[in-house]
């Protein structure tokens, strides 16, 4: 039988529960490139909209 590091196997564990935390947390709040895309198309339409209907004084 292989003696077991306790440190290297605690900080697997920790490692292991932070990565399945990371995914869950990818799988909740995150936005698909598509989302992305489609809210930068919009956000450029918008902007470009406002400073066509901004009143320049000179």
């Amino acid at each position: 039988m292989k003696p077991t590091n306790l440190n290297q196997a605690r900080k697997a564990r920790t490692r292991a529960e932070a990565k399945a935390k990371a995914d869950e947390n990818a799988i909740r709040f995150g936005r698909t490139k598509a989302e992305k895309v489609l809210d930068a198309a919009r956000n450029a339409q918008a902007s470009d909209r406002l400073s066509q209907l901004k009143f320049e004084d000179d």
